[in-house]
């Protein structure tokens, strides 16, 4: 039974790992991959030689490590309230609108976006100019652009996040919940000495691996909500692959950022690890 998820590992996440050897080559389709010229690390040069690549890496690091330590304690938060609620109906209800935005296409996320937050017929815009007679350009701010797309991110995946820390919650002994009734502790205490505790060694191994995914930022998402005028914040590793890689056919340069993005997240996941075993609480 497990060949299948074997088998789809092997072919289309080892197997491509082949076509690494691009970023250390002067691709092209009529030599492919392994009769094209190898030019060693003249890729990596050209690519942290120019100010554009250490622009787009800055982007992908910001948004990402944005994303990471203001979106990450929202799924714990709404598991643990979620797991709090006793009326059923109620929280079926809750669990389905929040759980929702995660099966949307970021097509149709970034259109509600837009729709929401456009300067000529956005909803916002609608009442402020009735409100104060003036309207703001919050998608062509940049400090307003990073800020919606920090917030849709949290919005579309924490609900379908939390599933794992309420599976971790549901693992909880209730024996230690009714002890602390006893003992008089308030819903707040049991949270922070019960629950919080009881979904720590989880907490950790999300962490880990949110780690080894700081360097990238979805293509979706930012390709959706980003525009010209907000270029020097928007543009990060993948919409840069997609232009410069598929538009431009700079495949061995693209190829040189990936490898990169892919290192960096293998380092800082190890190091993430690393120091989460002084607590015991690594992965391996």
């Amino acid at each position: 039974m497990f060949i299948p998820v074997i088998a789809f590992y092997l072919i289309f996440k080892y197997a491509p790992m082949v076509g690494v050897i691009i970023a250390f080559k002067n691709y092209n389709f009529a030599d492919g991959i392994f009769g094209s010229p190898w030019v060693g690390m003249k890729n990596f040069q050209l690519l942290f030689s120019n100010p554009n690549s250490l622009l787009i890496i800055r982007n992908t690091l910001l948004l990402s490590l944005l994303s990471l330590f203001i979106g990450f304690p929202f799924p714990i938060m709404l598991a643990i309230l979620l797991n709090e609620v006793r009326r059923m109906w109620f929280k079926k209800a809750v669990q389905t609108l929040v759980f929702l935005p995660h099966f949307l296409s970021w097509v149709i996320v970034g259109g509600m976006v837009v729709t929401i937050f456009s300067q000529q017929s956005g909803v916002i815009n609608h009442l402020l100019e009735q409100w104060i007679g003036s309207t703001y350009a919050f998608l062509y701010n940049e400090f307003s652009w990073i800020s919606i797309y920090v917030g849709s991110g949290i919005w579309k995946e924490a609900g379908f996040s939390a599933i794992i820390y309420m599976s971790a919650l549901s693992t909880i002994d209730p024996s230690l919940y009714e002890a602390a009734s006893i003992d008089g502790a308030s819903k707040w205490k049991k949270i922070w000495h019960i629950s919080l505790p009881g979904i720590t060694p989880v907490i950790v191994l999300m962490l880990i691996l949110s780690m080894g995914r700081v360097m990238e930022v979805g293509f979706d998402q930012v390709y959706t909500l980003q525009n010209s005028v907000v270029a020097n914040v928007s543009e990060v590793i993948s919409t840069y692959i997609y232009s410069f890689g598929l538009q431009r056919g700079q495949f061995s340069l693209t190829s040189a950022m990936g490898l990169f993005e892919s290192v960096v997240g293998f380092v800082l996941v190890v190091l993430a690890n690393t120091i989460a075993r002084r607590f015991d609480r690594g992965l391996w």
